[in-house]
């Protein structure tokens, strides 16, 4: 796993347990992105994870 990776994962389940909404972990021609999962308008083949604050 990329550096770049294991930091954007931990971001967005830090945002998902900070803001208690579901986050969308994605890839972006940028990078990685994350975001509100309820505002992600995206293609579904770029997520590569939702983190759910509620599941646990």
């Amino acid at each position: 796993m990329s550096e770049n990776l294991q930091i954007a994962q931990e971001y967005a389940w830090n945002l998902a347990t900070t803001l208690m909404v579901c986050t969308t972990l994605f890839e972006s021609d940028n990078g990685y992105g994350v975001m509100p999962s309820a505002e992600y308008d995206g293609e579904p083949d770029t997520v590569i994870r939702e983190y759910d604050p509620f599941a646990i």
